[in-house]
């Protein structure tokens, strides 16, 4: 209700509100006043970390034992007679009623001051602004069940003789057990937090920074700027983002991407901060330092997907929101229906206190948002980041998959993959061809040149560089004018060239033609190589029942093949950028599209959810829902596997949550009494409840074990 605020919402699993303002709303003071106001704690935050986990939980568990500690006597003194009846005919012949019940009145009085104050404090305001809480509830019953003995135990001619006895051992237990339950849960949600501590645990404290005459100096990791040069000694952690400037090693990259093989590094390689260096020396050059870090990014992006709702937590909200003062309804008409139809007063008042401690609705609040907490970590340490959490809801509903294929099924780059010669041998025509190809600047020359200098095959010395257009081009090598181009420039093909060439067509391959005076004397095939895991991608996919398309601009004979390759039987081939997006809105709902170009954007953001590959474009990775970051085909099997795994926790802890209140609600009312049944004591009513949050939290912990698709190579 505050002046300008458009959206506000929060996450009881990270403990966060999320404002969103209109321009010129209210100021983050503002804010934390209102906050405030309504009873609770409040200061603005810029990250997760800045909740300190481990405090709070260190204060529950010391609160927890005081409380304890106060509560054995009242609680041995009251129920010690239950175990050894003579206890209680020794204890009343020793110190009497009245001073034994005013003890125990002193007792639970410094429990609910001290240790419980966080109940009232809380829960009174929340009950006086007209939006009564869980906290509500446990204030409510407790002063209920303390108030009423403070009168039999200083007032007893106001209450009837068969109504006289107390229950402060009640209000004292049910404190140290809800206590109790929010230590353990503070301790589950610290470990359902991980995933950011373990990120922000990342980057090191200081690095070794060069100076002009190249010594080395230590320095804290926030002094150092981009342009900076940096030595990284084996085993140390790399400081912040940037390049290899000399050295040769292998960094461990599997804390932010989840490949679990070391990645080698040479001269102008990129580094990551926060992964490890191998064995090996490197001088890096920093690049960025910061929040401008990929590690920062990634950080961002978790708490982001972390902090948000799905839409089912839409359904839940309204449903909590009268929750509570229903459950207030029912306690008061659990107090007047035996009033009417019970012994007394005294058990009226226990069902009421009952009915308000069972049904708090703490397992409701925390069962969504603490799998998304949970399962987004996972998922970080995966290397599949989700920049929008309700995209774990929608990848669960998922149908269908769309794959783009350059750069996304495929490496992205050509490279040659056979060549074949009718005189010459392999490298003498490769070099010709590099010859040649070095003063062209069509893709495939890369590919020639490229795989020259794999060889170990320099170029040879060519003058009189011509293009032929719309064929190739040409030019002088060792004296002898070399053509390469197209069929076009050598129309009468050998027999075993035609043979190669219409096999090499057959698999949607490139070719290059290399020869002298219109004869071709041999052919190179370039071919976009399909990834490592992208077969196995789509095998897991279809086992998982979700149908795979792939939708390309390339020409129909190459996207075929890939297609065939791959085990696709769905390929749409020559669609446009501007195609894109409208062929992936008429596959309909539940439709996942998978890209990483810029032409993709459009197909990413159409999409019921857009996964991006981390290797692609910055536009393409800010249209996704979800980033691979390792541009890994197998990451999407590890999304989709993430977001089943988070919506079937959530339906067991909303099962879990609301079947408990349903069932027990009517047990602590009493239902069960006129058939000989127990009366639910409150004692019993607050360990139960507190056991239904532990569980739901215990419940979303196990996503931490989710396992990545195995990264074995595809067999050929």
């Amino acid at each position: 209700a505050q002046p300008g605020v458009a959206e506000a919402t929060v996450n009881l699993a990270t403990r966060q509100a999320r404002v969103t303002l209109w321009e010129g709303g209210a100021a983050p003071d503002a804010l934390v006043k209102a906050v405030t106001r309504a009873g609770y704690e409040a200061h603005p935050v810029k990250h997760s970390a800045d909740h300190n986990e481990d405090a709070e939980e260190g204060t529950l568990w010391r609160d927890t034992i005081l409380a304890a500690a106060l509560t054995l006597p009242v609680f041995v003194t009251e129920m010690g007679g239950h175990i050894w009846p003579a206890f209680h005919h020794w204890l009343y012949m020793a110190v009497g009623t009245g001073p034994l019940w005013q003890t125990q009145m002193v007792l639970t009085a410094l429990v609910l001051a001290f240790p419980g104050r966080r109940f009232f404090a809380h829960g009174l305001p929340a009950l006086a602004h007209g939006a009564p809480d869980m906290n509500s509830l446990v204030a409510v019953g407790t002063l209920a069940a303390f108030g009423y003995s403070a009168v039999v135990a200083l007032a007893p001619g106001l209450i009837p003789p068969e109504s006289r006895a107390v229950y402060f051992e009640a209000a004292a237990v049910i404190v140290v057990l809800i206590l109790l339950g929010r230590a353990l849960e503070a301790r589950a949600r610290g470990r359902a937090g991980a995933a950011i501590a373990r990120l922000a645990g990342l980057q090191p404290s200081t690095a070794r920074r060069l100076d002009a005459t190249g010594a080395a100096e230590d320095v804290a990791v926030a002094d150092l700027a981009p342009g900076d040069q940096v030595q990284i000694r084996p085993g140390e952690r790399i400081p912040a983002d940037g390049t290899v400037e000399s050295g040769t090693s292998a960094v461990d990259e599997s804390m932010l991407t989840g490949e679990p093989l070391a990645v080698a590094k040479a001269t102008g390689d990129r580094l990551t901060g926060g992964t490890v260096n191998g064995a090996g020396g490197l001088i890096m050059a920093v690049t960025a330092t910061g929040e401008a870090t990929v590690l920062a990014r990634i950080t961002r992006l978790v708490e982001e997907a972390q902090g948000s709702k799905l839409p089912v937590q839409g359904l839940i909200d309204r449903i909590t929101l009268w929750f509570v003062p229903a459950v207030m309804l029912a306690a008061a008409v659990t107090v007047g229906l035996w009033l009417v139809f019970g012994p007394g007063l005294a058990e009226a008042l226990i069902a009421g206190v009952s009915v308000l401690i069972i049904a708090c609705p703490c397992a409701m609040g925390l069962a969504t948002p603490v799998s998304i907490l949970v399962g987004t970590g996972r998922a970080a340490e995966m290397g599949v980041l989700f920049r929008r959490g309700e995209a774990l809801q929608r990848l669960d509903e998922a149908r269908r998959i769309g794959f783009d294929k350059t750069g996304t099924l495929t490496e992205g780059h050509p490279r040659v993959v056979s060549i074949t010669t009718t005189a010459e041998n392999e490298g003498a025509i490769l070099a010709q061809a590099a010859a040649v190809e070095a003063g062209s600047e069509h893709p495939l020359a890369r590919a020639v040149l490229d795989e020259a200098a794999a060889r170990g095959l320099p170029p040879e010395p060519a003058t009189g560089f011509t293009a032929i257009p719309g064929k190739g081009a040409e030019a002088q090598v060792g004296g002898v004018m070399v053509q390469v181009g197209s069929a076009r420039l050598f129309p009468d093909l050998a027999p075993a060239l035609q043979q190669a060439s219409d096999a090499v067509a057959a698999r949607g391959e490139s070719l290059i033609f290399i020869g002298a005076g219109g004869k071709a004397s041999g052919l190179i095939a370039v071919a976009d190589r399909v990834k490592p895991g992208a077969r196995a991608t789509i095998a897991e996919l279809g086992r998982l029942g979700l149908g795979t398309i792939m939708i390309s601009g390339d020409n129909a004979l190459t996207a075929g093949a890939i297609g065939r390759d791959l085990g696709l039987t769905d390929v749409r081939a020559g669609i446009l950028p501007e195609g894109k997006s409208e062929a992936v809105g008429a596959l309909g709902r539940g439709t996942v599209f998978v890209g990483d170009g810029i032409n993709d954007a459009p197909a990413l953001a159409a999409a019921d959810v857009g996964i991006a590959m981390g290797t692609g474009t910055d536009v393409a990775i800010e249209a996704g829902d979800v980033v691979l970051m390792t541009g890994d085909p197998r990451g999407v099997v590890d999304a989709i596997n993430v977001g089943r795994a988070v919506m079937k926790n959530i339906r067991q802890n909303l099962v879990w949550a609301f079947g408990y209140n349903v069932a027990l609600i009517p047990v602590a009312a009493g239902v069960l009494v006129p058939f000989g049944g127990p009366q639910l004591s409150p004692m019993l009513a607050a360990g139960a409840m507190a056991l239904s949050s532990v569980f739901v939290l215990s419940n979303a912990l196990r996503l931490r074990r989710l396992k990545p698709m195995p990264r074995t190579e595809d067999r050929p």
